[in-house]
């Protein structure tokens, strides 16, 4: 393995549940060393978190000591693990003893409450200028709504994304996925990356505020959102893309198929595919615009086309002809697809103790690099894995400290 783009960069982790811990496990895939800090006296926040993965499978409860949340198998890959009572006066000491010693804290508490701990930005920076702090919060650090709590469906609604998702007729709806943490984690790695640059270059750290309802509203509003009443648009669009046609999902004689256009040209070869060249200049539909004014019908057409054709014939004719195609796979599907298992996206779930578990995968790291290797350096440890190691090695801490610290609930 060559050298990796954050071998040497120390990161410490007070994150939990999602966002937070997703962003630090991004930055591990990238070679950083990251120190998660956890409650010694309630553990870290994921490994007793439904669904839970084992020996017997996977449940919604435990069913065997060996079972473990999903979640914590998969964020915590690639990381060391300490404990810190961050109540404890002794606690935040060594924390800042730790902070001293790294370039990057990353942390997803409420607005307020590393202040209250004696461990905001502004404390620890005074003590390690270098230190680039990253807070990743609903949203955001500064604002009238700044202290509100926050969970992903919270943020999706209140960034606009739920009033655009679904069908016309029907209700807001969320992703199907917490896509407002997701994408909230990975602007915090490309946050506390830009920062890093600007600590090499300057020698200074510096905080670094990432909002998921900011994340979230900065893609959607690249739409002219105000504007759909006037064009007669719902906000909700389904599957459909509001600026082109035809743009939508059909179903084939045997599954579901995204054909999408963008242009003229694509449309007039859509229509030499689909054998309707009386269409290719039809003043309904030879442009852009008409096929937008006339969008359910040009629907009703693609639509009608696909119910006759089998799904693997369709989708290779459409795209030997260069129109843009896909099979909306689940994920049984893209687990046996050969394109991301080329890509190296499909991983084992290693389990720290049972070793890689059955039928369960994790994803590989999405960002490659010509001259760099990425990934995660072996699976999740438990909370206080890396006590000993951490405390004697990196703050010189003898074997009688440690013995009293824990004795005293700080570790």
């Amino acid at each position: 393995m060559t050298k990796r783009i954050l071998e040497g960069v120390r990161v410490i982790d007070l994150t939990q549940f999602f966002v937070g811990p997703h962003a630090t496990l991004l930055l591990a895939g990238l070679g950083a060393e990251v120190i998660r800090v956890d409650n010694p006296a309630m553990g870290d926040s994921l490994s007793d978190s439904a669904i839970y993965a084992g020996p017997e499978g996977v449940s919604f409860e435990r069913k065997t000591p060996d079972d473990l949340g999903v979640p914590f198998l998969k964020r915590a890959r690639g990381k060391k693990a300490v404990t810190l009572n961050l109540k404890h006066p002794e606690g935040v000491r060594l924390l800042m003893e730790l902070t001293d010693k790294a370039d990057v804290l990353v942390e997803n508490f409420s607005v307020g409450v590393t202040k209250r701990l004696g461990i905001d930005f502004e404390t620890l920076h005074a003590r390690n200028p270098r230190l680039v702090y990253c807070s990743i919060t609903g949203y955001g650090q500064t604002g009238p709504d700044a202290h509100l709590k926050c969970f992903d469906a919270a943020a999706q609604a209140a960034s606009g994304l739920m009033s655009m998702t679904g069908q016309p007729d029907g209700p807001p709806t969320k992703a199907g996925t917490a896509l407002a943490d997701s994408i909230s984690s990975v602007f915090g790695l490309a946050g506390v990356l830009a920062a890093l640059y600007h600590q090499e270059r300057t020698g200074e750290g510096q905080h670094v505020d990432v909002a998921m309802v900011d994340s979230i509203f900065s893609l959607i509003y690249d739409d002219p959102l105000e504007g759909y009443p006037q064009l007669g648009l719902d906000y909700r669009q389904g599957n459909r893309a509001p600026r082109v046609s035809p743009f939508n999902s059909y179903k084939t004689k045997d599954r579901w198929l995204i054909i999408a256009t963008a242009t003229d040209v694509h449309w007039q070869t859509l229509c030499d595919v689909m054998g309707r060249l009386e269409l290719k200049e039809h003043p309904d539909y030879a442009t852009s615009s008409d096929r937008l004014l006339n969008n359910d019908s040009v629907d009703a057409i693609v639509a009608e086309w696909a119910a006759t054709q089998d799904g693997g014939v369709a989708m290779a004719t459409l795209r030997e002809a260069g129109i843009v195609c896909s099979p909306i796979n689940d994920i049984n599907d893209v687990k046996a697809w050969p394109h991301i298992r080329a890509r190296g996206m499909i991983e084992d779930l290693v389990h720290p103790t049972l070793g890689p578990l059955e039928g369960l995968n994790a994803s590989g790291y999405p960002i490659k690099f010509s001259g760099t290797d990425t990934g995660y350096d072996g699976p999740p440890v438990m909370y206080g894995h890396d006590n000993a190691d951490i405390f004697s090695e990196l703050l010189g801490l003898d074997a009688a400290a440690l013995e009293k610290l824990s004795k005293d609930g700080v570790i």
